[in-house]
């Protein structure tokens, strides 16, 4: 029987990237896959593809999770097809670096509002989702929290929260036998990395001779780990913050 048989999962910022490589993998072991995307429906529709073209279940559902409305919409899509909730990956984030004399308040707004705030909106909408039998939730956050690396004031303030709120919804809703966990990677290869400049650039270098392993991630190392964190397999885990950069921290 396969880990997630008969689980269902909604995943944010699924349409590429780490949150696709984690909807693949989660529907592997048999979960059902709420695909959330914001603006990329081609990509999220490719990604159900590939789920269903390999014997899965998966549907893509639009959805900005700094919004309240749209976020109370995905889950309530996810019931009406699916039933209740058991899996939540908080995936969706955006980020841009810049030194602080670039810093403006549309900036600090735009990242907060979705990797802060979305993270909380989704959060609170599967608790009530999940039903008696608890669930689990696994945010994405992000070995910058640590390394502090230098023009990511605002992403590593989204992503020191990520750890923080971790920390306190495990003991919030552990009442409730719902875990809440934290997969915090490094330097991973995506399209977003790609678009930002970051593939080839001096902080690839950098990246990848400050990491014990010696290169940057992939998508594919972050996925299995979240297939763990959203199985019985960590059945005794709440409040964990898993640093997967390779040795980075």
């Amino acid at each position: 029987m396969k880990k997630l048989e008969n689980k269902v999962a909604v995943v944010t910022g699924a349409s590429k990237g780490i949150g696709a490589g984690i909807a693949k993998s989660l529907a592997a072991e048999g979960a059902a896959v709420v695909v959330n995307y914001a603006s990329s429906k081609e990509g999220a529709e490719k990604v159900v593809a590939e789920i269903v073209a390999n014997g899965g279940k998966a549907v893509a559902v639009q959805g900005d999770v700094s919004k309240a409305s749209d976020v109370k919409r995905v889950f309530d899509e996810a019931k009406t097809i699916y039933g209740e909730v058991d899996i939540l990956v908080n995936n969706a984030g955006i980020y841009k670096f810049s030194p602080v004399e670039e810093i403006t308040e549309d900036e600090f707004h735009r990242q907060f509002n979705t990797n802060v705030l979305g993270l909380l909106l989704a959060t609170q909408n599967a608790v009530g989702h999940f039903g008696d039998k608890g669930g689990s939730v696994i945010n994405i956050g992000s070995v910058v929290s640590r390394i502090t690396p230098p023009g990511s004031a605002i992403y590593t303030a989204t992503k020191g929260a990520v750890d923080s709120i971790t920390q306190v919804l495990s003991k919030e809703l552990g009442p409730k036998k719902i875990r809440v966990n934290s997969i915090n990677p490094g330097m991973v290869e995506t399209e977003g990395t790609h678009t930002a400049g970051f593939i080839g650039s001096d902080f690839q270098k950098w990246a990848e001779t400050t990491t014990p392993l010696g290169r940057i991630g992939q998508p594919d190392d972050i996925a299995p780990i979240a297939v763990f964190l959203a199985s019985d397999d960590s059945k005794w885990l709440t409040g964990e913050t898993i640093l997967a950069g390779g040795g980075t921290r």
